[in-house]
């Protein structure tokens, strides 16, 4: 455009010619959400810290049976470990609302790191069995990962609702990523490395982890001093009811389709086939974060009727529409996650949101114990196939739940 002309006065003056500036392109919900500062670290100190939650159990599985030469043990272990961590774990999640993240996580990880080192040498060393009980079940101290990061983006957006909600998007998704990329990264370590390489490498990258996480002090929540009235459970217990039976669906889920796919003699195939799952729940959650959250209730209509599609599909025979149920079933999960969590963050106490989040881990690892266990009876005495109706009929009862506690006229239903 030439230059603009206009006289004031006696005087001719010449204007520049207007510049055109592009508009800046908006950013997207994630770009917004990685924007903060220091948000960047502490999430990638969070990935690397939770990526061995998805390693330990498989690791300690594949060295103690293949040292030992007994799943039975290895799989007692395994167990003691998990109901260890029941016990520990909200105690552990209290003393970090209480005393600031800083102060607890790092020495609750390095006795947990102390407990896998100590594993692999009471293994390697053919100590009595007993070592390996008491070795395994000091992990139990491993902090909460997850909720820790919740907490601080919590924190960080509790002046925008729409940002939290994606953060918490991403968090289900981190969950699924780990949780499927974990157990293969261990299982490639114990077998093509040497069998303790994948505790080894589990415990290394959750303490790398928990330090980096843990030196970004200035996202982090400020500890709360203590305050009356016990734990936060008979708070939350109206939502925590909700989650037990949402891990009997994963534990049934994960133990019926080992056995459906090794019994169609899939083999080392059967672990990507069982990725898809949490492939879909991961793609989902990350899309979920940039739409408008929808109702709990809706989440888990949705989520009982995909639970049928694994099952009908087993039925057929369908190798490839197995598969693409497993995924569509994934993809109802991960909505039905965040919006449960969601309620979690809403009713619990002013402090206490790490110790609430870790009740309901607490909540799933048992549902997920009690599933793996029916699935694997279910298994044994009618085959392969008819235990994929655990799965829909866990959906159902999570459904049904939520139903009474709203129709009971609680007023912390959600």
């Amino acid at each position: 455009m030439p230059p603009l002309m206009t006289v004031t006065g006696s005087t001719l003056v010449i204007a520049p010619a207007p510049h055109h500036h592009r508009r800046p392109r908006a950013q997207g919900p994630y770009a917004r959400l990685f924007s903060h500062p220091g948000t960047r670290a502490f999430t990638a100190g969070n990935l690397l810290a939770r990526l061995p939650m998805g390693m330990f159990g498989i690791s300690a599985v594949m060295m103690i049976a293949g040292q030992r030469g007994s799943y039975a043990l290895a799989g007692a272990v395994t167990a003691t470990g998990m109901a260890a961590t029941a016990l520990v774990a909200p105690w552990t999640a209290r003393l970090v609302d209480r005393y600031g993240q800083a102060r607890i996580a790092v020495p609750a990880t390095l006795v947990a790191v102390l407990g896998s080192v100590a594993l692999v040498v009471s293994v390697r060393a053919h100590a009595p069995a007993w070592t390996l009980f008491a070795s395994y079940a000091a992990t139990a101290t491993t902090p909460n990962i997850g909720g820790m990061s919740r907490a601080r983006w919590t924190h960080l957006l509790r002046d925008s609702p729409a940002a939290h909600h994606t953060a918490m998007s991403f968090e289900q998704a981190a969950d699924e990523l780990c949780y499927m990329l974990g157990p293969v990264v261990a299982a490639f370590l114990c077998s093509a490395v040497f069998p303790e390489a994948g505790t080894l490498t589990a415990a290394a990258l959750l303490l790398t982890g928990m330090l980096l996480f843990t030196s970004q002090r200035s996202t982090q929540p400020p500890a709360s001093p203590p305050r009356a009235g016990g734990s936060p459970l008979r708070t939350l217990m109206p939502v925590l009811v909700l989650f037990a039976p949402l891990g009997l669906l994963f534990g049934s889920m994960e133990v019926t389709s080992i056995a459906h796919l090794d019994a169609r003699g899939l083999g080392a195939a059967t672990g990507l086939v069982l990725a898809l799952q949490a492939a879909g729940s991961c793609a989902a959650g990350l899309l979920y974060g940039t739409l408008r959250p929808r109702s709990l209730r809706t989440c888990l209509i949705t989520l009982t009727a995909a639970l049928t599609l694994p099952w009908a599909a087993a039925a057929t025979g369908s190798l490839p529409l197995l598969a693409a149920a497993l995924l569509l079933a994934g993809m109802a999960t991960a909505p039905t996650m965040v919006t449960a969590m969601s309620r979690v963050h809403a009713l619990a106490p002013e402090g206490r949101l790490n110790e609430s989040m870790t009740l309901a881990v607490t909540a799933i690892l048992t549902g997920i114990a009690l599933g793996a266990a029916a699935a694997g009876s279910l298994v044994d005495h009618l085959g392969p196939t008819t235990p994929y109706a655990l799965p829909a009929a866990a959906a159902a009862l999570t459904l049904l739940i939520y139903r009474t506690v709203r129709l009971s006229g609680t007023s912390q239903a959600p």
